[in-house]
This record gives C-alpha cells, sequence and structure tokens, in this order.
C-alpha cells in the first residue's frame, strides 16, 4: 500500500485523507470516491469504509442522498455553533477537573506558554504554535475522566481548526495574541476559580469561532473552494 507504512489500513487510509486535506488537495465540499481511492491506495473497499466512518465521527466527513460522500463544508453559523458547543463543553469538563491538576500539571501548561512567548517574541517556527496549541489542551483534556466529552470537544472544534479550514485558522491570531489568549486560561487555571476558568474557555473558543466563521461555505463557490 503506496505512502501507508503503519496502524490498521482503516486508520492509514483516515491518515491518508487527513493528510490530503491539510495539503490543499481536499477541500471543504470535494467529493470522496471509494473506487478512486481503492485503486489508488492499493485496498480493498473494506478499510476505505471503515476510514470514512473515523473521519465521519471526527466531522471531516459528511454524506447526503445523491451526493455520496464529501470533505464536510459548514456555513458561517455552522462554524459558530461548533466552536461554542466545543466551548461549553470544553469549559465544563476543565471546571469540573480543576481539583485535579497537579503541580506538573500547571508546570507543563506554564512550560507550553513560554514557548509560545518565544515563538512569538522570535517571528520564527511559527507553524510550531499549531503544535504548542494541541499540546496545551491535551494537558487539559489529561485530567477529564470521560472519552466522549473528549471525542466531541475535539470534534467540535478540532476538526475545523486543524484540519478543515487549517490554512486560515493558523493565520487566526497574529503570533503574540496566540501566546496572550493561552495565559489567560493558565492564568484562570492558577487561580483556581471555576467561574473564571469556565468564562474564559468558553470565551477564547467562542471569539475563534466568530473569527472563522467568515471562511465557511457562503464565501466559497459552488465547488466549496474560496
Amino acid at each position: 500500500m503506496s505512502g501507508i507504512k503503519k496502524l490498521t489500513y482503516s486508520e492509514q487510509v483516515a491518515d491518508f485523507i487527513k493528510q490530503a486535506i491539510l495539503e490543499g488537495k481536499l477541500s471543504p465540499g470535494d467529493k470522496v470516491k471509494e473506487i478512486e481511492l481503492s485503486e489508488k491506495l492499493g485496498v480493498s473497499r473494506a478499510p476505505i469504509r471503515e476510514a470514512m466512518q473515523i473521519l465521519a465521527r471526527e466531522g471531516l466527513i459528511s454524506s447526503e442522498p445523491q451526493k455520496g460522500k464529501q470533505i464536510s463544508a459548514l456555513t458561517a453559523k455552522e462554524i459558530i455553533n461548533s466552536y461554542f458547543t466545543g466551548g461549553v463543553l470544553e469549559a465544563a469538563a476543565v471546571t469540573e477537573a480543576l481539583p485535579l491538576y497537579t503541580d506538573k500539571d500547571i508546570k507543563k501548561l506554564e512550560r507550553i506558554v513560554e514557548m509560545m512567548r518565544k515563538v512569538a517574541e522570535s517571528g520564527e517556527d511559527l507553524d510550531s504554535l499549531a503544535e504548542l496549541d494541541s499540546a496545551f489542551h491535551n494537558v487539559l483534556f489529561s485530567r477529564i475522566d470521560n472519552e466522549l466529552l473528549i471525542e466531541l470537544c475535539r470534534r467540535s472544534c478540532q476538526g475545523i481548526s486543524k484540519f478543515l479550514l487549517y490554512k486560515h485558522w493558523i493565520n487566526l491570531y497574529p503570533p503574540k495574541q496566540v501566546y496572550a489568549r493561552h495565559l489567560v486560561i493558565l492564568e484562570a487555571i492558577k487561580s483556581g476559580k471555576p467561574a473564571k476558568v469556565e468564562s474564559c474557555i468558553r470565551k477564547h473558543y467562542a471569539e475563534s469561532g466568530k473569527r472563522m466563521s467568515k471562511y465557511g461555505i457562503d464565501v466559497y463557490d459552488n465547488k466549496g473552494v474560496q
């Protein structure tokens, strides 16, 4: 199977499609055909279908009657609602887990935020901000003992920001604002005040959703490409 070396076939196919989205080879609204993928990757239809199910659960693939499967294309309202939902869920989960964060967890968050500051001030290695953002939220998720909640949080926002509209998300905020926005959450968590934590996280996502909404399919042509 060309270009795929690890994990199950279905997971590898899912990763192949995700990479195609990141590279702009697949855009919101583009059709995803099982037969073409099967021929291109040299695998049977079974793992292709399983990969489609994985991506559908992550919100990256949608299916409509007579239209088949396609890369999800969201309207501005759907993007705002998705970020709002993700923010509400993560805020509630982190607030509930607040007493569980250890000194080690706080140190991890501080190191990540400090790395964001260095990137922002140097203006170098800006691509690392996406990884740092993921690392920051992974620390927050690490004390949440609810896999369904984590999955819903990730689907609500990460599918949009890290894949579907990544090229826009990575430039959504100047590096110094990326640092400042995460510093606010860190300070809220260190304060130990549940209301402050919940408010900061909800605001964090709501603001991103409003900015991302301008890249909804409302401003795309009939192929879903801007």
